[in-house]
């Protein structure tokens, strides 16, 4: 698409959206008139929705992109934006991953500033991997910037949740709100447990206690129930209705505890600093629910636990900071396995000893023990979680697969070796990705659908025509399939890009393979 000169966006729709707008704004606006005679409720339960709603339409139907031999230029209702070609360090794919299986990832323009900064453009935009449209306008858009400046990337660079190029905002927003919900309910532990020591120390009222004192000891006051509202949902509250409103006209309760009592029954409530804390009829004892200090400390453990791993996530994002935006991140999946660790031992114990953390002997033995083995934990997910370039892995030997054999040992191996490896086009001996696993050892290099035992249903690799190109981390552009600790070997097969993913020492092995039978098969062409 050399002879590109300008391509334009417009969105899709945009009659609709434009009826949408209209149709919105006419709403609110009734909405807005009612409201001033009914009151401002009415307004308040659906006027600013609309509003919202309609100035998103409306922001939809004016956008407009163009790329001409200037550069980018972008206008939406509230800001128009120029961009000069030189200016634009690269021109890359935004990929946004749909939280639903019945919505389809959403694909963007992004551009790369030479002074570091991003610019999502608000078109062109696509709900589907297939969208010839698309990729013909981002063809377009990558055309015109070879012509007119100086990209850095020779691909296309695809920028996603897994990518170093996303952002770690969101990540730190949430870790500061989780530690925020940990430092409050923490604040209330020692206030709940001098509450559960008064309770258990309380003792019933005489007639000799001061009327200041009251509240401090256990009132007990008779009362006949009229009426029972026992709901079946748990965030509603059940109801004990009292007859003739003495002492009181009603008290909530759990929906079991509503069902323990009937109309006509005599309780005794017990009263304790103003309110009623226990039920007692005949046949049943109702104590309502008091947040115990062990459950605020349980709380704040969770919530502390549920932070670290948002925090895992900047920390992963900080220490790939010099990669590529489009190189796929390790997984923080090995640090959330440390705080379920954490949490065996950590929630037991804030249950049991919330504020005796500092002063219990059991207690300070149970934290040391337990933080040594978290420090193990995060030790293993460090390590497990490190960045591994494929320059480590030329080390062993994989650089020299490029010029053939590469001095590597042939397999001497009788049997089969199933490795978990998948090439990622389609291919004659991979039709329409089939292949899970490659099979080496037993026989010749082949490509199967299954981790074996046996050879069923697999298909040889043609290792004559292959060649490696280059071994290199994951990208965006490879896919969510791939997990992000495999490395991606570029080979060419009889002048076809060909991907093959492995984890590293499965892909070393592959390789070492694909190079020995490159070998022999150029070995036997020769003698024959």
């Amino acid at each position: 698409m050399t002879d590109v000169r300008e391509v334009s966006c417009r969105p899709s729709g945009k009659r609709v959206l434009l009826f949408f707008a209209g149709l919105s704004a006419a709403g609110a606006g009734a909405t807005l008139v009612w409201s001033a005679y009914r009151g401002p409720d009415v307004w308040l339960g659906g006027g600013p929705v609309l509003g919202v709603l309609g100035f998103a339409a409306l922001h939809k139907a004016t956008a407009r992109v163009r790329a001409d031999t200037y550069g980018v230029h972008s206008w939406t209702l509230l800001r128009r934006r120029s961009v000069r070609w030189g200016d634009i360090a690269d021109v890359r794919v935004r990929l946004k991953y749909a939280h639903t299986s019945r919505v389809e990832d959403t694909r963007g323009v992004s551009l790369l500033l030479r002074d570091g900064r991003r610019l999502l453009l608000p078109l062109p935009r696509s709900w589907s991997h297939d969208d010839p449209d698309f990729d013909a306008k981002l063809d377009a858009f990558r055309a015109l910037h070879r012509l007119h400046g100086t990209p850095e990337s020779g691909h296309v660079p695809v920028v996603s949740y897994r990518t170093a190029g996303r952002g770690w905002a969101g990540s730190l927003a949430l870790c500061v709100l989780l530690l925020g919900g940990a430092g409050l309910a923490a604040w209330f532990v020692p206030d709940a447990a001098s509450g559960e020591r008064a309770w258990r120390s309380a003792t019933p009222c005489t007639s000799g206690t001061p009327a200041a004192e009251r509240d401090e000891c256990l009132t007990t006051l008779t009362a006949v129930i009229a009426r029972t509202d026992a709901t079946w949902s748990r965030s509603r509250s059940s109801w004990l209705y009292f007859a003739d409103g003495r002492p009181m006209e009603r008290l909530a309760v759990s929906s079991d505890g509503a069902r323990m009592f009937g109309p006509g029954d005599s309780v005794e409530l017990t009263v304790w600093r103003g309110e009623v804390r226990e039920v007692v009829g005949e046949r049943h004892v109702y104590r309502l629910h008091v947040t115990a200090s062990g459950d605020l400390a349980v709380v704040a453990a969770v919530c502390l636990l549920a932070a670290g791993y948002p925090a895992a996530r900047v920390l992963l994002r900080l220490r790939g900071r010099r990669l590529p935006d489009d190189e796929v991140l390790p997984s923080a999946l090995p640090f959330a396995g440390a705080l379920v660790g954490t949490a065996l031992w950590l929630l037991p114990l804030g249950y049991l000893h919330p504020t005796t953390l500092l002063t219990d002997p059991v207690a300070i033995t149970w934290a040391a023990a337990g933080s040594a083995a978290t420090l193990a934990f995060l030790a293993w997910a460090w390590r497990a979680t490190r960045v591994r370039t494929p320059r480590e892995i030329d080390a062993t030997g994989v650089a020299g697969v490029t010029g053939g054999a590469g001095g590597f040992a042939e397999e001497t191996e009788e049997d089969d070796v199933f490795l978990a490896a998948r090439f990622l086009e389609h291919t004659d001996y991979n039709p329409y990705g089939f292949g899970t696993h490659v099979v080496l050892g037993g026989g010749p290099l082949a490509v199967t659908p299954h981790p074996g035992p046996g050879r069923f249903a697999a298909k040889q690799v043609p290792v004559e025509r292959l060649v490696l190109k280059e071994v290199r981390r994951v990208r965006g552009s490879d896919g969510d399939t791939v997990p992000s600790s495999w490395h991606i070997a570029e080979l060419d097969d009889a002048g076809t890009p060909v991907r093959l993913a492995a984890a590293p020492a499965d892909l070393t092995r592959i390789l070492r393979e694909l190079a020995s039978g490159r070998t022999l098969a150029n070995t036997a062409r020769r003698d024959s």
